[in-house]
């Protein structure tokens, strides 16, 4: 095991547990290509993305065209997870490489602006080494942007856009008018015939293919475009909800009584907003998980978009492509609706690595977590990766999805919560002390609690090992920066 700790300068400063776990398991479609050094960086962020995408298999149903060619085109990572199921801890954690138990962003509400040093975020270490930055859409939290730090910014806040289940309990008018999460209620997805280039993804979108196609090829860029869908509220075009028929729509299989032995921690987190219990009583789950479907092919479709224009610009050759999602999202999994949990639904992600270097067709089930991307990232455009990152740099399984694979990936839920995630193994301990152990190979829906077996002992004080050794307080919560 490795540790990193570093003074950062800022103020917080911690230490971090990150480093190996038990072996995991790999599936490459072809052999790595040559290692050669891609100009240009395209990060593509989507917000509440869970597993639900055709490479990953998380739905069966789910359409997902360009994240297929992606996906044919580099390597899918099946076992990734966030280093926080939340947007702005996670965010802060993999765009700075310090994570929540460093700097004490643990929630939506800690103003990471105020603890995170200008010059330690990726966007501000690549624009030293002489890329032009860009930034569109949501990279980091709303309310928490520094668009100095960037070359050029195009950034609307979506007012649409909800908090958490339970905070918001009035209807928000406006000329497409639906229903916010209430007090116990879930969204009502938009379902009316709408102009899909008049939504802020569509134009986030549009700005970042002008910019591919006015840069200067011979000007390194850094171009980071953050899709909101398919965070809530799902309100996209009507075609898209078409995709997906009720009729013969699948639900993701679920256990009755699933939290009868979570310990009351991982109970607590299940609680805002009771919408699962409320789905249920409305009949009406088929018709969320419609919504969240279409909001996801949504937000395809617009990867489509900027990849095919990526494909007929000057860069499509040098230029490593990579797309993640911030955080996961249950749709009923563990009786609950939404993040803020340790389980896989809101810790899994999906993250896809294309362009020069990278293998083609391939999958890997080694556990990896979003802090790799910024070592990696430095690796692939071949600068230095500062001394604060706290991440693994995952290039060797770019260049071979079949590697041997020996770090866990890490994830955070405010202070003292962690789960360990490798490819044989879930753990995870509470800030009370209390455990849950999950057989990911047996049980890949986490349905039942191993903690208390005796004969898992050795495996729990193993997979232990790499949690934090130090847990950062929280920073002051804000809530108008939410």
């Amino acid at each position: 095991m490795t540790k990193n700790s570093h003074d950062i300068g800022v103020l917080i400063a911690a230490t971090v547990a990150t480093a190996c776990a038990l072996p995991s398991h790999a599936r490459a479609a072809q052999a790595a290509v040559p290692d050669e050094r891609p100009q240009n960086i395209l990060l593509i962020i989507s917000d509440d993305l869970n597993s639900w995408i055709g490479p990953m298999g998380g739905h069966p149903q789910a359409r997902t065209p360009a994240l297929d060619k992606l996906a044919a085109r580099g390597v899918t990572f099946m076992n990734a997870h966030c280093p926080a199921p939340l947007c702005n801890p996670s965010r802060a954690a993999f765009m700075s490489g310090l994570r929540p138990s460093t700097t004490g962003i643990y929630l939506n509400g800690h103003y990471w602006v105020r603890y995170i040093g200008r010059g330690l975020c990726i966007n501000d270490h690549v624009r030293d080494h002489g890329f032009k930055s860009y930034s569109a859409g949501k990279v980091y939290h709303y309310n928490k942007y520094r668009a100095a730090d960037w070359d050029e910014v195009f950034y609307e806040r979506d007012d649409t856009l909800p908090g958490p289940a339970g905070r918001n309990a009035k209807r928000r008018p406006g000329p497409y008018g639906y229903r916010m999460f209430t007090d116990g209620e879930p969204s009502e997805p938009f379902n009316e015939k709408r102009d899909e280039r008049t939504l802020i993804d569509a134009r986030g979108v549009d700005w970042c293919i002008e910019k591919l196609g006015s840069v200067n090829a011979k000007k390194r860029f850094f171009m980071a475009c953050g899709i909101h869908r398919p965070h809530t509220p799902w309100d996209v075009p009507k075609k898209y909800f078409d995709m997906y028929p009720l009729e013969t729509l699948e639900l993701p299989k679920t256990l009755r009584d699933d939290l009868s032995d979570v310990p009351a921690p991982g109970v607590e987190f299940t609680k805002g907003g009771k919408t699962h219990k409320t789905i249920l009583e409305m009949g009406i789950w088929k018709d969320r998980v419609r919504a969240y479907l279409a909001a996801i092919s949504f937000m395809d479709a617009q990867v489509g978009r900027l990849l095919d224009a990526l494909a007929e610009s000057p860069h499509a050759e040098n230029t490593v492509v990579v797309f993640v999602g911030d955080n996961g999202w249950h749709l009923g999994e563990k009786e609950h609706w939404g993040k803020t949990t340790l389980w896989a639904p809101a810790s899994q992600v999906p993250m896809i690595w294309a362009g020069p270097g990278v293998a083609k067709g391939a999958k890997t089930d080694a556990a990896v977590d979003l802090m790799s991307l910024y070592p990696t990232l430095c690796d692939m455009a071949a600068i230095t990766t500062p001394k604060h990152v706290d991440g693994a740099n995952i290039k060797p399984l770019l260049k071979n999805p079949s590697a041997k694979w020996s770090r866990p990936a890490l994830t955070t839920m405010d202070k003292g919560n962690h789960a360990i995630t490798t490819a044989d193994w879930r753990y995870i301990r509470y800030a009370d002390g209390s455990e849950e152990l999950y057989n990911r190979k047996n049980d890949p829906r986490e349905w039942t609690n191993l903690a208390d077996k005796r004969e898992l002992k050795s495996v729990k004080r193993e997979l232990a090992a790499f949690l934090p050794t130090k847990n950062a307080e929280p920073v002051k919560y804000e809530a108008n920066k939410r």
